[in-house]
């Protein structure tokens, strides 16, 4: 298939937070390649998963294809410059297989603040912090001594990268729900990752696009756009079962489930790409034997 600035290829990935052992998380990511999948990224959390940086570059380690990344890291927790040597170093030791996803902290990770000793500021000042923060990952992340002096971190001047170590090309994924995060996803992002409901319908989801593709992108070209399917036929997490009905939101045109035999599911995705241009799909790492023959009939395309 041709494609265009606007029908980018299928990309597919895992969403995987931990393993009972290392052997277990090694084997996962060896699984999750030899599916065919494109991605395994993580969530970042204080009160449960791995912790994403070791745990990434250790599935980077037993894999050659397979880009690893966070699925987002909760900028308040930790600095834009430890960010971005966190970033440089997993990008040159996995090879160049690193995306760094970004967002402003969920609603209701207050507690998770807290445990950090951090405030939970309101979304507008956390928005603005993540803003500032990507401008300065960034410019680290090219090579630049940045002089970070904005209104919130302290004026101090940074580098990231090893003397004799290239700029790192780390594409970043920004995710959001809301119209201003939308936006800046929009705007300063690589991907764009609609955070919407797993029920939401496809006016909803267009709308999501929409204000992602209103955004002032400086380079002029187009974002990638991604969302996490939540249903795969009758497969649905343990922690949805009871409360998703799957053939129910099928019925009802929900985006987050896709039905039928591969083929048809297949299809399904491929109309979806066709009218809102969502080319990055991401499962959790319970449904990737469910999703894999999916992937196996769409991948590149």
């Amino acid at each position: 298939m041709t494609t265009t600035p606007e029908t980018r290829p299928f990309r597919f990935g895992v969403v995987a937070a931990q393993a009972p052992t290392g052997a277990a998380w090694s084997d996962l990511a060896r699984r999750v390649e030899s599916a065919g999948y494109d991605t395994l990224v993580m969530p970042d959390n204080v009160s449960f998963g791995h912790a994403v940086f070791p745990a990434l570059a250790a599935a980077a380690a037993v894999t050659t294809r397979l880009r690893v990344g966070t699925y987002v890291l909760a900028n308040d927790f930790r600095h834009p410059v430890q960010v971005a040597k966190e970033s440089a170093t997993l990008s040159v030791l996995s090879g160049g297989r690193f995306e760094l996803g970004l967002g402003a902290g969920r609603p209701d990770s207050g507690r998770e603040n807290a445990m950090l000793g951090l405030d939970f500021d309101r979304p507008g000042v956390r928005v603005d912090r993540l803003v500032e923060s990507i401008g300065v990952i960034k410019r680290l992340l090219a090579g630049e001594t940045v002089t970070v002096d904005g209104p919130q971190h302290r004026a101090v001047e940074a580098s990231v990268l090893p003397y004799g170590t290239e700029p790192q090309q780390v594409p970043i994924l920004v995710a959001g729900g809301g119209p201003r995060m939308l936006r800046v996803a929009g705007e300063h992002a690589d991907v764009a990752a609609l955070g919407i409901p797993f029920d939401a319908e496809e006016s909803a989801v267009r709308a999501a696009v929409d204000h992602v593709r209103s955004a002032d992108r400086p380079d002029g070209g187009p974002v990638e756009l991604n969302m996490n399917l939540m249903a795969v036929g009758d497969a649905v997490p343990r922690y949805l079962a009871g409360r998703l009905d799957p053939a129910a939101l099928a019925a009802k045109g929900a985006v987050g489930v896709v039905s039928g035999s591969p083929a048809e599911m297949a299809d399904q995705l491929r109309e979806r790409r066709e009218r809102l241009g969502i080319s990055y799909l991401l499962i959790g790492d319970e449904l990737m034997e469910a999703f894999a023959p999916v992937v196996g009939l769409l991948a590149g395309s």
